[in-house]
């Protein structure tokens, strides 16, 4: 079956000056296709070849024997869902049932960015920050290398890659400044929105 790389949700200049065209053309033509790539190659012929990249993550998750294909699988399904949480004219804040939600569970916007920043900022080495639902919460959360929520039972509505691949181009060892551009200039709230409602 095969899982594709899928395109870009937009141009390759589209996200600057915060994200230039070369970082989008290395990250995405080039650690994204690899992920996808070796993924493809270590499903082909097995049980696991008719399954959702989903549920082979949720399955390999916890079998250390599996690491491989449960890093390249995540790593593919992560950097897929991370493209669309960007857009051109991102970032703000969001509205509408997201907005509401989390005024409630976070106790303000403030403290939802406090939060989403420490994750970020505080993930040693490799990984991503996220904001999920989790047993209809919503909570910020961190993992390192190629983990996801999803094995934790929780609904990823919105994450940020925080590996050196994803900014150095840009923003060398400062990531707290692509961090806060993400969330001023980037973050895509339709797409959070809509997996809020999806969940």
């Amino acid at each position: 079956m095969g899982y594709e790389l899928p395109a870009l949700p937009y141009d390759y200049t589209a996200l600057e000056p915060h994200i230039s065209k070369s970082t989008l053309e290395f990250h995405h033509d080039k650690h994204h296709a690899s992920y996808v790539s070796k993924y493809n190659d270590a499903v082909a012929g097995t049980d696991m070849d008719s399954k959702s990249i989903e549920d082979v993550i949720k399955a390999v998750a916890a079998d250390p024997a599996k690491a491989g294909l449960f890093n390249n699988a995540a790593q593919a399904w992560n950097h897929s869902f991370y493209w669309n949480c960007m857009k051109p004219g991102g970032g703000g804040q969001p509205t509408g049932a997201l907005a509401d939600k989390i005024n409630a569970d976070f106790g303000s916007f403030d403290k939802f960015v406090e939060a989403f920043k420490t994750a970020g900022g505080t993930q040693f080495g490799s990984g991503w920050a996220w904001l999920v639902l989790d047993n209809g919460t919503l909570k910020v959360t961190k993992t390192g290398n190629a983990g996801n929520p999803m094995t934790e039972g929780q609904t990823p509505l919105l994450t940020m890659d925080v590996w050196e691949h994803a900014y150095y181009l840009d923003y060398q060892n400062r990531r707290p400044d692509y961090i806060n551009t993400f969330l001023t200039s980037l973050v895509n709230w339709d797409f959070a929105a809509a997996n809020l409602a999806a969940a």
